[in-house]
């Protein structure tokens, strides 16, 4: 049997023949190469599959039964079989910058105390281009400051300590906000941190009222469900009020068309510096993408 990897990547896929290619092979021009991905398909109707088995490479395991259980419940058994020390988030649209795992594994194996790590990132369009950046902060008391408003910490950039993510599953009723859900019922025993270098490419093409809403009633399902099994109900009212008045937020952008420009959290500007790292990293994918799919 082979030695276990230091990292395992757990990814869930549904749908994702146009951005699994570049997320794929993000991962194998990782400077750090130990390391394994579980990708398990969750029903796909397209040609993901396909696509994916194209990047013949022992690390990338693919699982798919053809069935659609739901990203926490995929996620939950990618947990299960992962081997590494250390497991890492990621989704099957966003594109990880080479030395993503080289410094996140170098950070904690030198911060033991540390149960959780994440990154910065930016956020980009369908055509690569570059939108903005998520709000950073680094030191668990300013990620989990405000738990009932959410945490500063994306989900996509994840990587942690492989017992960590064993005792605690995700919620298989959160159809939205799985990571929200996740964060809100471990922080306060758990210590995370975040790196404020750029490690990854965050895909969003554009911002739905649809999924934004499925997203704010997920978010206070658990906040309720979070308050009543701990007893703590004094935080309840104003944290489904803050959910309720972020929604007309949203619903007030989108409509006017302002979008972004309005909802400056959802993508901050970026120096020039971060602006051509990413060009150089998108660039340098597409091309490698464009000659594995032309082959």
């Amino acid at each position: 049997m082979l030695s276990p990897p230091v990292v395992s990547v757990v990814m869930a896929m549904r749908n994702a023949e146009a951005s699994i290619a570049m997320t794929l092979q993000s991962l194998l021009d990782q400077s750090f190469t130990d390391w394994e991905l579980l990708l398990l398909d969750d029903g796909s109707s397209d040609g993901s599959l396909a696509m994916a088995r194209r990047f013949d490479d022992p690390r990338i395991l693919i699982r798919a039964d053809g069935r659609r259980l739901g990203l926490a419940a995929r996620l939950n058994q990618a947990v299960t079989a992962a081997r590494g020390r250390y497991i890492a988030r990621m989704d099957a649209d966003d594109v990880a910058y080479p030395e993503r795992f080289a410094k996140q594994v170098e950070f904690l194996d030198q911060h033991p105390e540390v149960n959780l790590l994440g990154a910065a990132v930016v956020v980009f369009s369908e055509d690569g281009n570059l939108i903005g950046a998520l709000p950073v902060r680094t030191s668990h008391r300013e990620i989990a400051a405000h738990p009932w408003a959410g945490f500063y910490l994306p989900h996509p950039t994840w990587m942690g300590r492989r017992e960590w993510f064993v005792a605690h599953a995700y919620d298989p009723r959160s159809s939205k906000s799985q990571d929200y859900d996740l964060l809100l019922r471990s922080h306060a025993g758990s210590c995370f941190a975040c790196l404020p270098e750029v490690l990854l490419g965050y895909r969003q093409e554009h911002l739905s009222l649809g999924k934004i809403l499925a997203s704010r009633i997920q978010t206070s399902r658990s906040i309720l469900r979070h308050g009543w099994n701990r007893k703590i109900f004094h935080p309840i009212v104003p944290a489904l009020a803050g959910q309720a008045a972020k929604f007309a937020m949203d619903v007030l952008a989108i409509s006017s068309g302002l979008d972004y420009r309005l909802l400056r959290h959802r993508a901050l500007a970026v120096s020039p510096d971060v602006r051509a790292q990413w060009s150089s990293v998108w660039q340098q994918l597409k091309s490698e993408v464009d000659a594995k799919c032309a082959a």
